[in-house]
């Protein structure tokens, strides 16, 4: 039987003593956690050794150090290895850095109480959590008064920050301010949203809006910060840190908007373009209407249908132009009120972009749906003339095509209809396309805004910061490399960390958001596409996804 020893380095130049450490069972490996030097009195070893097990939770053993031979003594067990070929046969001592064991956390994370059904855990996920739960043991440093001397990864002085213990002194009245404040957010905002849902136009409206969608994020995420329960499990710590390094970093990212914005009179000349932009779009769509209301490409157009669609364009651009300078005046007004939305975040100004943007180009949206439903009417009237013809119709309730017989009367109504919804269609199919285009690339700057957002709100900034300054944090296993293997002695082995990889960081960690990716596939929006449905492939969803 191999005996392997998990020996911290802090202890390698300690004097012999006491050897404080726990038993792994159902391995034969043992974690030595600390030496307690000489003189000391058993009697004091004994309860301070019961006074830590009690707080760890851990049933602490005692292992004796001596240079030659080695004696292991625990529940008054005794394993002799007198001999050097004993002990190079059954020994092995793997030296591991206290510290880093310990401020470690093993992936993946085993979170809550194991079933016993599952497997149990590792030898190395056990001395991991032997370590971590070892933390009272590594008080006692040179500086106490006590009978008691101990070596260990802090018994030169604890590891600690005046600056830190400060901020932590500081922090308790800002975190019951900001606790309170939270508080009363979430009561006004809980009260406006059950108004708000007792009315349909205006739950419709609020599903809509990106930027109400961001509030309501934001929202959850300050209740789960503010509450009063602490994190239980490393992976909940990690979530609760990363929503509160997102939410400062998306802070401070906003107050540099506001700064631009609100410096060397930037809204004024952002409210100054805005109005000639939305001209010069009105004016190239009404380029556009023109040259489809002629000969397109040498197309051979229908003229009556042509001039029709043509000029029901022509005049919702009319209207659009009116209602963009009738609001001209109060559009440098709404940008400096908007603006100042930036200091609840970055987000919260690109939902309000994003919003804007909609609302901009809500005329092209009014187009496309046009489009779309006229080319879906006829797509869909001359499918079902074709079963006609083919002598099948589609049956509602069972949902499929059956067989039919028509007589001629039908037979010919169908063969005029089919007639003129075949000729008319290119010039439909044309407008659709044209667009559907135009609606594409309003759909493509409104997704790369909701992408934007969406990865300030779901990247783990605090798990990939710590993955970058303390790698040794995210651990993904361990490796070993030989220090001594020398004939007659024990082997030595020197434990490393491996940490995670940063992809993984960001796959284990990213918070859940509310997607707006499409929610079907390519192959699907492009049928959609062909056969005249509508697409919403930016919208966001009400259910959270990871």
């Amino acid at each position: 039987m191999v005996l392997k020893i998990f020996f911290p380095q802090c202890c390698n130049r300690a004097d012999s003593g006491l050897l404080v450490g726990q038993w792994i069972p159902g391995h034969g490996s043992a974690v030595v956690l600390a030496v307690i030097h000489y003189p000391f009195i058993p009697g004091q070893v004994k309860r301070y050794i019961q006074q830590v097990s009690a707080a760890t939770g851990l049933d602490g053993g005692l292992i004796y150090l001596q240079t030659v031979p080695l004696v292991l003594l625990h529940s008054c067990q005794r394993l002799d290895f007198s001999t050097k070929e004993e002990v190079e046969e059954k020994v092995i001592f793997i030296h591991y850095e206290q510290r880093k064991v310990m401020l470690s956390q093993l992936h993946p994370v085993e979170n809550g109480v194991p079933s016993p059904k599952t497997d149990a855990p590792s030898e190395l996920r056990q001395m991991f959590q032997t370590v971590a739960h070892s933390q009272p043991l590594f008080f006692l440093d040179k500086y106490d008064d006590g009978p008691l001397r101990s070596t260990h990864w802090q018994s030169e002085g604890r590891e600690a920050s005046i600056i830190v213990e400060l901020l932590k002194q500081a922090s308790v009245p800002l975190c019951l301010l900001i606790t309170w404040l939270l508080s009363i957010w979430t009561w006004i905002w809980r009260t406006c949203r059950l108004h708000t849902e007792s009315l349909y136009p205006l739950r419709f409206l609020s599903s809509k809006l990106s930027t109400c969608v961001q509030l309501n994020y934001r929202t959850e995420h300050m209740t789960t910060l503010s509450s009063p329960t602490p994190a239980i499990g490393h992976t909940e710590f990690m979530r609760k840190a990363n929503m509160l390094v997102s939410f400062l970093v998306d802070v401070a990212l906003g107050m540099l908007l506001i700064s631009w914005l609100y410096r060397d009179n930037h809204i004024t000349m952002l409210a100054n373009t805005l109005v000639p932009a939305a001209d010069h779009v009105a004016k190239e769509l009404n380029e556009l209407l023109q040259w489809l209301m002629g000969a397109p490409a040498g197309l051979k157009m229908n003229r009556a249908l042509d001039q029709v669609l043509g000029r029901f364009f022509l005049y919702h651009i009319h209207l659009w132009i009116s209602y963009i300078h009738l609001m001209s005046p109060f559009i440098e007004g709404i940008l400096w009120y908007g603006g100042l939305s930036a200091c609840f975040g970055l987000t919260f100004a690109l939902s309000l972009l994003s919003d804007m943007v909609a609302l901009l180009t809500f005329h092209i949206y009014c187009f496309y749906v046009y489009g779309a439903r006229l080319y879906c009417l006829k797509i869909y009237g001359l499918s079902s003339l074709w079963r006609l013809f083919r002598g099948k119709k589609w049956n509602v309730l069972r949902q499929r095509v059956d067989s039919c017989s028509y007589d001629l009367d039908q037979l010919f109504i169908g063969t005029l209809l089919f007639t003129i919804l075949l000729f008319l269609l290119p010039t439909t199919a044309l407008y659709y396309l044209v667009f559907t285009l135009l609606r594409l690339v309003v759909v493509f700057v409104q997704g790369i805004i909701h992408l934007s957002v969406d990865f300030i709100n779901s990247f783990p900034l605090f798990a990939v910061g710590l993955r970058i300054c303390r790698p040794y944090r995210l651990a993904e296993g361990v490796k070993f490399r030989v220090l001594c293997d020398e004939p007659g002695t024990a082997l030595h082995l020197l434990m490393e960390i491996n940490p995670l990889k940063c992809g993984t960081v960001v796959q284990t960690y990213r918070s859940p958001t509310y997607s707006c990716y499409p929610k079907d596939s390519w192959a699907a929006l492009v049928k959609k596409l062909f056969v005249g449905e509508l697409i919403y492939p930016w919208r966001h969803k009400s259910t959270k996804t990871d």
